[in-house]
């Protein structure tokens, strides 16, 4: 008998994660290369032997398909990418002659990557935790959204109105403005 979700208690379920974790890190562990994500980016870090030129390489990036490795040997890696990405905005290069570098740009810049490739072990999406980025990364709507939760927080923890209840204080002030012979000492506003 499997237990579900609502059945495993918070530090059963706490384990759980631990132990999916410890797993999801052994099996990227054992992947020839590394990677990092932020939302818009993939890099990749590739291994090399030391010595290596840019010459000694063949990279291939296309819209879906990635393949890297030594010319005349087997590739490191090849096969097709779990999510698109735009081809003039990606690189690759060597560092300290012993790594290849590669940068992928996403196409769809609001989603987190599971895998590189699609053959290889996933990772859960659900438990990654951003680096704190900055507004001007946002677009316009976004932007404005989280600038006014972020004002009307600050204005919570101050005991002060949010941005909402200054709109509602206004209108209020305006009406009572054009028409001042109504007596609005006992209303209660909400």
């Amino acid at each position: 008998m499997s237990t579900t979700q609502d059945e495993v208690s918070p530090q059963q379920r706490e384990e759980l994660d631990r132990e999916a974790k410890a797993r999801e890190q052994q099996e990227q562990a054992a992947l020839p290369y590394r990677w990092t994500q932020e939302l818009g980016e993939v890099d990749l870090t590739v291994p090399v032997p030391q010595g290596t030129r840019a010459r000694d390489l063949k990279v291939v990036i296309d819209k879906k398909r990635l393949v890297a490795g030594l010319k005349g040997k087997e590739p490191i890696l090849a096969g097709e990418l779990c999510k698109e990405i735009k081809v003039e905005d990606s690189t690759w290069t060597i560092q300290d002659n012993c790594l290849l570098v590669i940068h992928l740009e996403k196409l769809n810049q609001q989603t987190w990557w599971e895998n590189v490739l699609t053959h290889h072990p996933k990772i859960d999406t659900t438990k990654i935790e951003p680096t704190n980025s900055k507004l001007s990364d946002l677009d316009n709507e976004t932007r404005g959204m989280v600038e006014k939760m972020m004002f009307d927080n600050q204005q919570k923890q101050l005991g002060k109105p949010t941005s909402d209840e200054l709109k509602k204080m206004e209108a209020l002030k305006k009406f009572q403005a054009q028409h001042p012979e109504l007596d609005f000492s006992n209303a209660k506003i909400s």
